[in-house]
């Protein structure tokens, strides 16, 4: 185990299958965690089920109630060394094009509540704990796609923002990656015809979140890496043949 007894990782959306093998990986190596979501109840018989009271702190946080957020932070007991912002929502492309409550939806916990609840943590420059801020992106922004373009706009603009925000707190010495994720075998994805070679366990993601380095881009898996890359230098004539 890693010597993290007195460091603190605030985990925001922390119900999500990933933000759970976060909190185990997290544990084991030394660090109280603060677990954030909506669904506490979720969240409460896991900590119980895993025996981690002594180590979890469980909070309710709404991410898209942006005016709950500066209270919610400020009624933090310990601020945080770590932040990973892991909360997401996805409807199909067809029902947000159709019906705008879905892409409402996914821009507002995707990231409105993104940007509301880092900027409050970004800001506070009288918390010297503050070591790194992590966020949950996706493959689905670096490209916009035809049949996905709604959903990943929503990741594409949290990517943008999340580099900016490097920028802003590198003189302050805070870390901040963007973890830029394809499938994985969770509940968001439950359903959908996916590539089975292709998709990941929540654990093997939880690995690179937990042992994120100096890198902002983290591309899970080769696989995922190559694709990456190669959506990276497509023209945009070829992208445009794409599913």
């Amino acid at each position: 185990m890693d010597q993290n007894t007195s460091k603190t990782v605030l985990i925001l959306g922390a119900n999500s299958d990933v933000a759970k093998e976060c909190i185990k990986q997290y544990i084991k190596k030394g660090f109280s965690v603060i677990a954030a979501s909506r669904n506490i109840d979720s969240l409460r018989n896991f900590v119980t089920e895993n025996r981690f009271d002594a180590k979890v702190t469980v909070l309710y946080f709404d991410s898209v109630d942006f005016d709950s957020h500066q209270k919610f932070y400020d009624e933090l007991q310990v601020k945080p060394h770590i932040v990973v912002y892991s909360a997401g929502f996805l409807v199909d492309n067809e029902k947000a094009l159709n019906d705008f409550k879905g892409a409402r939806q996914m821009m507002m916990v995707n990231y409105m509540g993104a940007v509301s609840i880092l900027n409050i943590i970004a800001a506070d420059k009288n918390n010297k704990n503050l070591e790194r801020i992590i966020g949950l992106s996706s493959l689905s922004g670096v490209r916009g796609r035809k049949s996905n373009f709604v959903y990943g706009s929503t990741k594409a603009a949290f990517t943008t923002y999340l580099t900016g925000l490097r920028q802003e707190l590198a003189s302050r010495n805070i870390k901040v990656n963007a973890l830029v994720i394809g499938y994985i075998r969770t509940k968001i994805n439950e359903g959908l015809q996916l590539n089975e070679s292709l998709i990941m366990e929540p654990d093997y993601v939880a690995k690179f979140i937990v042992n994120a380095g100096n890198s902002f881009t983290i591309v899970p898996n080769f696989k995922w890496n190559l694709i990456y890359l190669i959506l990276k230098m497509l023209p945009e004539s070829l992208v445009a043949k794409l599913p």
